[in-house]
């Protein structure tokens, strides 16, 4: 079976979406193929036992991020300021009680969605003609033609293009698409050394059915160079109703059963906070890992290894193929603002 469409779109995650939205604006529509079963990327909100939004993907932004602000305000959406009133900890050694600090409200305070990050990627959804969008859909190979491109997937349906925009993280991208003809050495070498945000870190959230540590006059936030939590933070809803915590685990947690990393994520945590809190209304991990996000092993020495680097935002195929994961972005790459400066930059050269 074959589609012909003008442009097409690999990856449903912020990126992607930002694309289609931005393109549906001058009436160009395109089709996003997604691998998985679900839009977001590295955006994920679930919802606790008292639905709580809970993220276990990307969650904060700032005054310092213009383009996704816009976005947001362009959308509807409300942003409110990360909760961090109150005392705080930070534990440095096992052997040594965790010290307290306070943190001042910030005058450049990080902000969250209200409702959850999962409103942006739904509220650009309901913005693409749902015809579009295609879940389950995984790219195997792209091909250039004369004067067109053509699409592969691993069920066997195949697209035509005029342009097709890869939006998968760089890494994946080049190890899980075949490209003819080939992009050449050193695209494969740099491109396969890209560092992929979020790549096996570990998530996890928090539901209970009262903040408790704000009553006793905690911010809910720790930092710890011990134990298997290395951050959290309050993950209250915007209405303050709905309560709860989000951080990352350690890397050594990515060892253990989900039931091991709750049953040691709570015995730190008792010590913190006390008897309350060993009772959650819910407890969701997540170990960015899969398919979706991870290609191959790699081996990153640096915080955004190549990310923004100048063979990432160039075309191929004689300017039928570009690159647009927010890790192309020589703005914020990795971050939300960056995959939507990605998108914004793939619009212009169009």
């Amino acid at each position: 079976m074959q589609s012909n469409q003008r442009v097409v779109i690999i990856g449903g995650g912020l990126s992607g979406l930002t694309l289609a939205y931005l393109l549906a604006k001058i009436n160009i529509n395109a089709i996003i193929l997604e691998g998985s079963s679900r839009l977001g990327g590295r955006i994920q909100t679930i919802k606790g036992l008292n639905k709580t939004p809970l993220e276990l993907g990307a969650t904060w932004f700032s005054d310092i991020h213009p383009n996704l602000l816009s976005l947001i305000d362009e959308l509807g959406l409300i942003k409110y300021p990360q909760f961090s009133k109150g005392i705080s900890f930070f534990k440095t050694k096992s052997f040594e009680p965790a010290q307290q600090f306070f943190v001042p409200e910030a005058e450049l305070p990080s902000y969250r969605l209200a409702g959850g990050t999962q409103t942006l990627i739904d509220s650009l959804s309901d913005r693409i003609n749902s015809e579009n969008i295609q879940l389950n859909t995984k790219v195997k190979a792209i091909k250039e033609l004369d004067h067109e491109v053509l699409i592969e997937t691993t069920s066997g349906k195949e697209f035509h293009a005029e342009k097709v925009i890869v939006c998968i993280p760089p890494q994946l991208a080049i190890n899980s698409i075949q490209y003819f003809p080939e992009l050449g050495s050193e695209v494969n070498h740099t491109f396969s050394n890209v560092q992929t945000w979020m790549s096996g870190s570990i998530k996890f959230v928090l539901e209970y059915d009262e903040a408790f540590w704000r009553k006793n006059g905690h911010s809910g936030m720790l930092y710890s160079h011990t134990g298997i939590v290395s951050e959290m933070y309050d993950h209250s809803n915007f209405e303050e109703n709905k309560f709860g915590f989000t951080g990352f685990l350690s890397g050594a947690a990515s060892n253990y059963s989900q039931e091991l990393r709750k049953e040691l994520l709570l015995q730190q945590l008792h010590e913190l906070f006390g008897d309350k809190i060993m009772k959650p209304l819910a407890y969701f991990d997540k170990l960015w890992t899969d398919e979706f996000i991870s290609g191959a092993n790699q081996i990153i020495q640096r915080p955004h290894q190549n990310n923004g680097h100048k063979l990432l935002q160039d075309s191929y195929l004689n300017g039928k193929l570009y690159f647009s994961a927010t890790e192309t972005s020589s703005i914020y790459p990795g971050y939300m603002e960056g995959a939507i400066c990605a998108a914004k930059r793939v619009v212009r050269e169009i």
